[in-house]
């Protein structure tokens, strides 16, 4: 895992996310006890008023921005969106009315949704080689995975010493940082850019949404999101209901629910790259879908049960499972999205995985916490499980197997199970965007400025233009 760190500029960007991300913890202890100081009792509704524009502006601003990210340097886009983080952090503490939160919310994640998807989109340049990729994408799971036990400790200890309010100050120092080292790094150039035609702003804000229609595995990836959010609902709205109402047990107990989610899925991040070594990314992120409905049927025992102290370890176990199943789609996401997108989607593809995931965590965090509170957690455990599965299935079928299989040597693999079954037309194309490496390219030959091979036809992003 550390050899893909000795790579200067990934180690630079992967610092500027790591403190970024502890900047973000501390506004969210911070930002709980902003709205308990300006609305007391009422603080729960303020805060969940804040998170629906949080989602609200990462669902609309993120396909607007990579429709011109393309005009703007990356590395201004980068800089700049944790500049606006950062003065954003330090008004914080000066707010005096509710409304004044939401707006500063809403400055706050729309520069979020401008640097997270671009961000994203450049690693794959950074490290083009498939296995440091696959590490980077477990260096950002395990981040983030660890940010969620760190920032919450870090926040404790400077409230020992200190007022809420000065946590702000180490958010934007977070962002500050993050700035500084996404400035420090060499950043790759932009390749030339596509013949033809420019497409018009709206084409561009939604060309990711219409390639995730255009490839099965991404339009599996849609159904698989769906049921991560159901799961990730329950783990962050329901945990503290769980631990303080239905088993009663102390504010401490929450954190460690909380921990034990962060550690099923750090400890999935940390066995996936050898796992995906040997076995495809469909038949691993299938697996953690479908092992998110099981661990939605343990949730429903536990919270039919009444009495009994192993509902306690039951529900530590659960959380590990949900963790653990969340990161085994979440975690090989990426390597999806970079082999269904030419490198001059990547922008486009990335905005539109960050704005249709929070659609679906805009849908399931209300429901879990307003069904749960108005009809109790056995309704919202049912409803959401009935989610998770549905989505579950939905994603297995619209992903069949051979269909954008997400391994290397699948299109040679597709190509032999063609010629057997006599189905499915084998033809030679050409393909001009992908880098020296991709597994798409596995058996094909240098033709100019690009690649050509043969295999059977397929309706993915990377052959729209084959027909």
């Amino acid at each position: 895992m550390p050899s893909v760190l000795r790579d200067r500029t990934y180690r630079r960007l992967f610092g500027a996310q790591v403190i970024a991300l502890t900047g973000t913890g501390l506004a969210t202890v911070a930002l709980g006890l902003l709205a308990y100081d300006l609305a007391g009792a009422d603080a729960g509704s303020v805060l969940g008023t804040a998170l629906a524009i949080k989602m609200a502006a990462y669902v609309v601003i993120a396909p607007a921005v990579a429709a011109v990210a393309d005009r703007l340097p990356r590395r201004a886009l980068l800089a700049g969106s944790d500049l606006i983080r950062a003065a954003v952090a330090l008004f914080l503490p000066f707010v005096s009315q509710v409304w004044q939160v939401y707006v500063l919310i809403f400055l706050l994640q729309t520069a979020s949704a401008a640097f997270t998807p671009a961000f994203q989109a450049l690693i794959p340049e950074v490290l083009p080689e498939e296995r440091a990729y696959t590490r980077a994408l477990s260096l950002s799971r395990l981040a983030y995975d660890l940010e969620s036990l760190f920032s919450p400790a870090l926040a404790a200890a400077l409230l020992s010493v200190a007022t809420y309010d000065r946590l702000f100050l180490g958010t934007a120092a977070g962002f500050l940082g993050s700035s500084a080292l996404v400035m420090s790094a060499a950043l790759p150039r932009r390749g030339p850019a596509r013949a033809g035609v420019s497409p018009g702003a709206y084409a561009k804000a939604t060309a990711g949404a219409r390639l995730f229609l255009g490839a099965p595995q991404l339009r599996s990836l849609l159904a698989m999101n769906l049921a991560v959010a159901a799961a990730g609902a329950v783990v962050t709205v329901n945990s503290v209901v769980y631990v303080r109402d239905v088993l009663g047990l102390s504010a401490e107990s929450v954190a460690l629910a909380l921990g034990a989610y962060g550690a099923g899925s750090m400890a999935v991040a940390l066995a996936l790259p050898r796992i995906l070594e040997d076995r495809p990314d469909r038949r691993v992120m299938l697996a953690g879908a479908l092992l998110l409905p099981a661990a939605f049927g343990a949730l429903g025992v536990i919270t039919a049960a009444h009495g009994g102290g192993w509902r306690w370890p039951a529900l530590l176990a659960t959380w590990a499972g949900f963790g653990a199943a969340c990161s085994m789609v979440l975690t090989p996401a990426g390597r999806v999205l970079r082999r269904a997108a030419p490198e001059g989607d990547r922008t486009a593809v990335f905005a539109a995985q960050f704005s249709l995931s929070h659609a679906a965590w805009l849908l399931t965090y209300p429901l879990a916490g307003w069904l749960g509170a108005k009809a109790g957690l056995g309704w919202a455990t049912a409803a959401l499980g009935a989610i998770a599965l549905a989505a579950a299935a939905l994603a297995a079928r619209l992903w069949p197997a051979g269909a954008g299989a997400g391994q290397p040597g699948a299109a040679a693999a597709a190509v032999e199970t063609a010629a057997a079954t006599g189905r499915g037309h084998v033809h030679e194309h050409e393909h001009t965007g992908l880098t020296p490496g991709h597994p798409h390219l596995r058996g094909a030959r240098r033709a100019g400025a690009g690649w050509r091979h043969s295999h059977h036809h397929s309706t993915d992003a990377l052959h729209a233009a084959h027909g």
